[in-house]
């Protein structure tokens, strides 16, 4: 078991994922991402606004018998940018993933130009450059429409 300084306790997993330093708040949009919404019967602890001593306040996700898949990294690094996603085996960590914010972003969201030709030609794949990482800033590299993190967050969570 783990117990943070609050003196809240949380067991081990056995086999799962943790999703770790989550900005504060966001752990809910982590879930709906992975299609989470606790009837599917796999042990989930959730932790919002724990303290850190690097970010101030983070979330933390634990998810027994459950992998990401990458598609499901790259929107969980859109999301959350500094998120740690550590693959847990036997109650050991055997994996860890730091996510980077691409260069590019393919086919993940639409862009918001009603205009654009990736709106407009069934097979146009939409495509974004990152023009600022935090908080995030993306080009369409076909009309050059830019989406905030807001407009990201919406799409994603829409």
């Amino acid at each position: 078991m783990i117990e943070l300084k609050s003196g809240l306790i949380v067991s081990k997993i056995k086999d799962g994922t943790v999703i770790d330093h989550i900005p504060a708040g966001r752990a809910l949009a982590v879930l709906k991402v992975l299609g989470i919404r606790g009837i599917e019967g796999s042990r989930i602890a959730l932790v919002m606004n724990a303290e850190s001593s690097k970010y101030g306040r983070k979330d933390i996700l634990k998810i027994e018998d459950r992998t990401i898949e990458e598609k499901e990294a790259e929107l969980i690094t859109l999301i959350a940018p500094e998120a740690t996603i550590n693959i847990i085996k036997e109650y050991e960590v055997v994996g860890k993933r730091k996510q980077e914010i691409p260069d590019f972003i393919t086919g993940l969201l639409k862009c918001s130009n009603p205009s654009c030709v990736t709106n407009n030609d069934p097979e146009a794949v939409s495509k974004f450059r990152t023009i600022v990482k935090r908080p995030i800033v993306l080009s369409c590299t076909y009309c050059e429409t830019r989406l905030t993190e807001d407009e990201v967050m919406r799409q994603i969570l829409g």
